[in-house]
Formats: structure tokens, C-alpha cells, sequence
């Protein structure tokens, strides 16, 4: 089985999640079962119908966690023994040789990635671009409007 890089924080994230939707959400969605089924006619129940598509959603979601964390390699970034490049978990300054604007991203998990957040996945290209490198070194990432260079301003392992 291949093993999937995650955070700690985002593995808890993904426990988290699970916890709820085993302690609150699924017993919720079986009682709107059952008190839809106290309706009677069930070809024609609305409430009963949305409720098991629910809970196939809410099992489906269990099942795809459960598969998730098993999968997982669990990875500290405090934790990475060189810190002077750029590996997953790494927090990256980057200053966009273009305009000299700088942007900061945490490179974690594909379940983990937000871009708003300033968090990216592994897989994604300029994440690619930047693993191995250095301080002072130049990523050139490949994008859809074409290439963009970024020079590697500092990293940081928390």
C-alpha cells in the first residue's frame, strides 16, 4: 500500500472529523430515518429518501477517513533532520521575480491543502518546483499562463 504524506495537524483534522460524524451525525441521520419511517408509505416519503442519502454520504465519508488515516504516513515538520531545504512540511517564503511580491506557503497533504490558507499539497507544481531547493535558490514553476520564477527567501520547519 503506498503511504501518503500528511500532517499531524491535518491528520487530526481528519480524526476529528470522523469523530463527529460517528458520535453526532450518523446517529442523528438513523433517528430522521426512523422517525420517517413512522410516516408510513416510504415510496413517496421525501423525508425518508433524503435521509438515506445522507447516510449513504455520511458512510461513504467514514469509509474514505478511515481508508485515509490508514494510508497516512504521519510526518512532524519540527521533526525533518535538514532543514535547509525545502521537503514536505516546510513553510516557504517566496518572492515572485516578476513584481518582487512575496507569498509564504506550508507544503502538507493533498486533503490538507488550502490555497487561501497559504497551504498547498506536494503534488501540486509549485510544490514540485520547490522540493530540494534552498534559501536563495530560484523555482521556476509551471503554470497555465506560462512560467514564473520565485526566488526562495526562507524556510521555516514549525
Amino acid at each position: 500500500m503506498k503511504r501518503t504524506p500528511m500532517t499531524l495537524r491535518g491528520a487530526s483534522q481528519l480524526r476529528e472529523e470522523l469523530k463527529r460524524l460517528k458520535s453526532e451525525d450518523r446517529p442523528r441521520v438513523i433517528k430522521a430515518i426512523a422517525e420517517a419511517r413512522s410516516h408510513g408509505d416510504l415510496s413517496e416519503n421525501a423525508e425518508y429518501h433524503a435521509a438515506r442519502e445522507q447516510q449513504g454520504f455520511i458512510e461513504g465519508r467514514i469509509s474514505e477517513i478511515e481508508s485515509k488515516l490508514a494510508a497516512c504516513e504521519i510526518i512532524d515538520p519540527a521533526t525533518i533532520a535538514d532543514q535547509s531545504r525545502v521537503v514536505f512540511g516546510a513553510t516557504v517564503e517566496l518572492e515572485a521575480e516578476e513584481d518582487g511580491k512575496r507569498v509564504t506557503y506550508a507544503i502538507v497533504g493533498e486533503d490538507e491543502a488550502d490555497i487561501r490558507a497559504g497551504r498547498i499539497s506536494i503534488t501540486s507544481p509549485i510544490a514540485r518546483a520547490l522540493v530540494g531547493k534552498s534559501e536563495g535558490d530560484v523555482a521556476v514553476v509551471t503554470a497555465p499562463g506560462g512560467n514564473r520564477s520565485f526566488e526562495i527567501v526562507a524556510i521555516r520547519y514549525v
